[in-house]
């Protein structure tokens, strides 16, 4: 791909919004390093140390043997010699919250950090269920103390946020409707919807087609990662027609049957995509996947997944899908508007959000002498 690479100010710069972002993921490593001293939690190395040594290793790799686009089999260059999964560092962070205060930082920490490091306007953040030691906080009070957070964050950087219920897919279908119905019960304007989340392989969608059908029946909106972790096309069509999803999260497998390809090409199904992920040696792969996902005619939309923990920003993920990927201008721009059309936010607030993305890309293009070509690549 020839496309030359849009300047990195006017990538920072861009109106954006990121739609898939998981909360305990953006907690910064010396916020962790902070919290894990105050606790007094045991750790096998310094804090700093393992955010730097995040790398989750792949599953099976007989599972990825004939895929389309290859998926690398050995080790990646850059992994070092010791590796802390994702999920292991995650774990360790939520032990070393405490309170509502607690939440309350690491939400205005995230916003604060899409704000100053990418430009960020508009950040949809995934939670998850509040483990034992916060159960004293209740759905509700946990919930709040988030959007207090947001609050705060929306006061000082002019920015929107949402919040997103994850929904662990390694438990029961029955636990997931649980879940879902005390979102429904307890609603609160700044819980948007319901999100499908942890490894693909521990729960197909069609296990949650009763827990997704009740948060449709009360408006929530409706996102699952797919085709992430399960080399087949086949669980982002069960998330969109019995899931009743309105976006999915990843989805470079889809890649594996031209048929749903095309169909996705057509219905412009959303994706959110992230170039970085805590499995180093896939990132070559995620790259080619989202490069061959545009070709395709694919609506992607770069997301920042876990930032604090990868680490990246929505800002370096726009960098890598201009200077890496080689999307042109046209699509860069076309993915920022995207990222607003999107959103859950309420309609009216959502279609001010995409007329005003459309003007300041507009702004920006005369300021740094761009001209939108007549197509795309």
């Amino acid at each position: 791909m020839s496309a030359q690479p849009l300047p990195a100010a006017y990538l920072h710069r861009l109106p954006k919004a990121d739609l898939h972002c998981h909360l305990i993921g953006t907690v910064r490593p010396a916020t962790f390093a902070e919290l894990a001293r105050r606790e007094s939690l045991a750790l096998p190395a310094d804090p700093e140390r393992i955010f730097a040594d995040i790398n989750s290793l792949p599953p099976d790799p007989a599972l990825y043997r004939h895929t389309r686009i290859p998926v690398p089999q050995e080790r990646g260059a850059d992994e070092p010699a010791v590796s802390y999964s994702l999920f292991q560092v995650s774990n360790w962070v939520v032990e070393v919250l405490r309170d509502a205060d607690d939440l309350t930082r690491i939400v205005y920490e995230a916003f604060e950090d899409a704000h100053r490091l990418s430009g960020t306007r508009h950040l949809e953040l995934f939670f998850d269920a509040l483990p034992p030691h916060l159960a004293s906080l209740g759905y509700s009070g946990a919930v709040e103390a988030y959007a207090e957070g947001i609050r705060r964050a929306e006061r000082d950087f002019g920015m929107t946020g949402l919040m997103i219920q994850g929904i662990d897919r390694s438990r029961s279908g029955d636990e997931a409707l649980e879940v879902v119905r005390r979102v429904v019960d307890n609603p609160h304007p700044y819980v948007a919807g319901i999100g499908l989340d942890n490894l693909e392989t521990a729960g197909p969608p069609e296990r949650f087609v009763d827990a997704y059908r009740l948060a449709g029946e009360a408006g929530l909106g409706r996102t699952a990662h797919s085709s992430e972790h399960a080399p087949t096309a086949v669980n982002t069509i069960t998330c969109l027609d019995e899931l009743g999803c309105d976006r999915i999260d990843h989805g470079y497998y889809v890649l594996e049957d031209d048929e749903v390809v095309a169909r996705l090409r057509d219905q412009q199904v959303a994706f959110t995509v992230a170039s970085t992920t805590s499995r180093r040696s896939w990132r070559p792969w995620r790259r080619a996947s989202i490069s061959a996902m545009l070709d395709a005619g694919l609506n992607v939309i770069p997301c920042s997944d876990d930032p604090g923990m990868f680490p990246t920003t929505l800002a370096s993920e726009y960098r890598i899908v201009s200077e890496q990927i080689g999307a042109t201008a046209d699509q860069v721009r076309r993915m920022a508007v995207a990222s607003f059309e999107a959103s859950w936010l309420p309609a009216a607030e959502r279609a001010r959000a995409v007329a005003a993305a459309e003007a300041e890309i507009a702004a920006l293009d005369a300021e740094f002498d761009l001209v939108a070509p007549a197509s795309g690549r």
